[in-house]
């Protein structure tokens, strides 16, 4: 019976690593149904406080990378932090409309995201009285900084299944 929680939890886990590709909390969901099932079963020993706070600490860790790669990429292109901040907010609200707008599974979230932190910098870079060429500098940089953002948030929400796999069987 064990066998069977453990299974589904790995595939409540991959649909965590798939929402993460959506630009959506995916990473939490891997945490929370962890959790739950660490709680469920405490005593089987099946996951401890170690394993928990392993999965906490790299969704911290790719929540951090994926808001922030925006902002810093704007920053590392010279922009202001006019540029970051506009990236930032940009990030977000272009995963949500890119979702919905780039009806192509995956790539309209994660494309919405970075075509968003573009056009957030590029906006903060035009209020903060920036030139058109400066301003494009920072909005290139925020998108390369949200989409490697998101690749690295993807690649931790897979670790983070992969170290509950291993907890789970070892």
């Amino acid at each position: 019976m064990e066998l069977l929680y453990i299974i589904l939890l790995l595939l409540i886990n991959t649909l965590g690593v798939f929402l993460v590709t959506m630009s959506l909390p995916g990473t939490w969901l891997i945490v929370f149904a962890t959790a739950a099932v660490a709680w469920w079963r405490w005593e089987e020993g099946l996951f401890g406080w170690v394993s928990l706070s392993i999965l906490v600490g790299l969704a911290l860790l790719g929540e951090v990378l994926e808001l922030v790669a925006g902002a810093l990429g704007a920053k590392k292109a010279g922009g202001t932090a006019w540029g970051a901040v506009g990236a930032l907010v940009g990030g977000v609200a272009g995963g949500i409309l890119g979702t919905f707008v780039i009806p192509i599974l995956v790539v309209g979230s994660i494309l919405g995201a970075a075509l968003g932190a573009f056009g957030g910098a590029l906006l903060g870079e035009a209020v903060a009285g920036r030139s058109v060429e400066a301003s494009l500098a920072s909005g290139r940089g925020a998108f390369w900084g949200r989409l490697l953002g998101t690749l690295y948030k993807l690649v931790i929400a897979v670790l983070m299944w992969t170290v509950v796999a291993f907890a789970a069987f070892l």
